[in-house]
């Protein structure tokens, strides 16, 4: 797998362009990956390090940490099955093991032709309508065995490609403006700020001394 294409490398060096700092740009630019590959290859990770002037070690320690990102391949669709409280009560965690059966792999696991992964995910936001189901980042429930079936048939053909992108692109509408305050203020609300917490540290030294 190679790091970004030439289309995707313009849009990630004008994605560095809208912050103040480029290492701010750090998680946008992995999204922007995500859009592309599905997942942060090594040379994905190599081309965001010298794009935000870290080390590639750096950039796999933030991937590895969220788990909307992901350093290995996974399948078209990501689809995680909710087992929390309100979802486990409704029947979730017997969706879940349906899921399994329907798939053919366990949570973790991408199906042979490469378009389901398949996830057991935490809250979802979603409760009113347990069981809930995500499918690249997009909401469905509440979800029977048999309507969970009919889902999966479904993004098969192809039915939800207007609904649900590829791979969990979470955006679809390019952002194409920065911060737009000046830099002299930031730097000075920097400064108050450092300042701020250089008085509440002496304050407390002081405090310490008078005991």
């Amino acid at each position: 797998m190679s790091g970004f294409s030439q289309i995707m490398r313009r849009r990630a060096e004008s994605l560095v362009e809208l912050y103040p700092e480029r290492r701010s740009a750090l998680i946008p630019l992995c999204h922007l990956a995500q859009e592309e590959a599905g997942y942060l290859s090594e040379d994905m990770m190599r081309d965001i390090a010298d794009l935000v002037g870290v080390t590639p070690a750096e950039v796999y320690g933030t991937a590895s940490f969220y788990d909307m990102l992901h350093t290995e391949p996974v399948g078209k669709y990501l689809v995680g099955v909710c087992t929390n409280i309100a979802c486990l009560l409704q029947g979730g965690g017997e969706l879940l093991e349906h899921a399994e059966e329907k798939l053919g792999v366990s949570p973790g696991g991408t199906t042979h032709d490469g378009v389901f992964t398949l996830e057991e995910v935490e809250c979802v936001a979603h409760c009113d309508k347990a069981p809930a189901v995500q499918v690249n980042y997009r909401f469905f429930g509440p979800l029977t065995d048999e309507t969970f079936d009919e889902l999966i048939d479904d993004l098969s053909v192809g039915k939800y490609e207007g609904e649900v992108p590829s791979h969990g692109t979470l955006i679809r509408v390019h952002r194409e403006v920065g911060i737009e305050v000046p830099m002299e203020e930031i730097v000075a609300q920097r400064r108050e700020s450092d300042a701020a917490i250089a008085s509440r540290k002496a304050a407390l030294e002081a405090a310490k001394e008078s005991k």
